[in-house]
């Protein structure tokens, strides 16, 4: 009789937890979640947070101008300009390419 009241006891304080820890998450609504998101957003951010921001931040920077550089070095080569030849008239084979994109940029705007 005694171990039957003992079971019967935590089976009804463990029901009481279970219900207790689940009744706040079926009592919001979802018109508190937007204003749980807004909290979230003001809170200002940890230092490893920004730098990961910072780094994010830095390498779409260098994946930009590594893009812009390559697209500029491919109209030159387009325009008759080769870097991998030893020229003793480098300067004037480049000046002469980015007359000739230049002209062709120019033409087709």
């Amino acid at each position: 009789m005694r171990s039957t009241i003992t079971r019967l006891t935590l089976a009804a304080a463990s029901a009481a937890f279970l219900l207790g820890t689940a009744a706040p998450s079926f009592a919001q609504t979802d018109a508190s979640a937007p204003a749980a998101a807004d909290t979230a957003a003001s809170q200002p951010l940890t230092k490893a947070q920004k730098r990961a921001q910072t780094r994010a931040q830095h390498k779409a920077d260098r994946k930009a101008a590594r893009a812009k550089n390559r697209a500029e070095l491919k109209k030159l080569e387009d325009n008759g300009y080769q870097p991998s030849q030893n020229d003793p008239n480098y300067p004037q084979n480049l000046q002469n390419a980015q007359k000739k994109a230049n002209a062709a940029g120019g033409a087709s705007q």
